[in-house]
């Protein structure tokens, strides 16, 4: 969605899904593990949505087993794909928005740098979250979301070669940090947990960023920090693994007996994806 006010409008929103059981799939709590390393979650609105048959998608990646990609169009030819051509073009196992973007269709609304290639060289002094990775000391994590409230980020800089900066959800002090309103959407959100892991959560329930914050502190996520990354009918996810393919986008509004209308996923210019790294 092209800035924070363009977001804000948003009243509903996410797309179709497929999902192929697979003999590898085994249930691990509320996670079934798709492969080593891999997880996915499914969960029911904590709160009565107006949408019928929404659901909360995350899926849990270890990044000691996958490696994670920004892919821009800005630096590949301009081509905007929805995330499923993406990972099909460029091998990936699955893929998430990397986060609202300009009116120019290329360009995120915050700092976004990719080895060498600058998508968006201003850090917006507004956005309180940077997603990091791609590290270039190992006395970092792997991937983080640095909270420009209470950490350092010109000493982490040097640190990283890959920077995507957003909307801060939930603080390094697992607090909710947006604001109680009215307006509700479907969201993309990007999150980490207590142990590391890398959570891509695609909520088809419209909320509001307060009450999905609220959300993301209720479910057995044991969530860390948090950062929006897309909402509306752009807000997309996707895998395929093991035999199971999932694609998820934004609900765009409701029939007369309140079920979701469902469109096909948007191209978006953005991608945050993730890869198999070697054994």
């Amino acid at each position: 969605m092209r800035g924070v006010s363009s977001f804000l409008l948003i009243s509903s929103i996410v797309t179709s899904l497929a999902v192929v059981s697979s003999d590898a799939i085994s249930e691990e709590g509320p996670w079934k593990k798709i492969e080593k390393g891999l997880f996915l979650g499914q969960f029911d609105p904590l709160y009565e949505p107006p949408v019928k048959d929404s659901k909360i998608f995350v899926l849990k990646i270890h990044p000691r087993y996958y490696s994670f990609k920004l892919l821009c169009a800005s630096e590949l030819g301009k081509m905007r794909w929805t995330p499923k051509e993406w990972c099909k073009r460029y091998n990936l196992v699955g893929a998430i928005n990397a986060g609202m973007y300009q009116q120019d269709g290329l360009t995120n609304v915050g700092y976004m740098k990719n080895y060498s290639h600058l998508n968006n060289p201003r850090l917006n002094s507004v956005h309180k979250a940077v997603i990091a990775f791609n590290r270039m000391e190992i006395s970092v994590p792997e991937i983080q979301i640095i909270d420009l409230t209470c950490q350092d980020f010109e000493a982490l800089r040097p640190k990283y070669q890959t920077f995507i900066q957003g909307i801060r959800m939930i603080s390094c002090h697992q607090e909710n940090v947006w604001s109680k309103q009215d307006r509700r959407w479907s969201l993309a959100v990007l999150g980490v947990d207590k142990e590391g892991y890398v959570l891509f959560i695609l909520s088809e329930a419209p909320y509001s960023g307060y009450d999905f914050n609220r959300v993301l502190l209720s479910l057995p996520l044991s969530i860390f920090n948090a950062t929006y990354l897309e909402g509306g009918p752009e807000a997309s996810l996707y895998f395929s693994a093991a035999g199971m393919e999932l694609e998820k986008a934004g609900i765009y509004g409701t029939d007369l007996k309140g079920s979701a209308v469902r469109s096909s996923a948007y191209p978006v210019p953005n991608i945050i994806g993730i890869s198999r790294k070697p054994n």
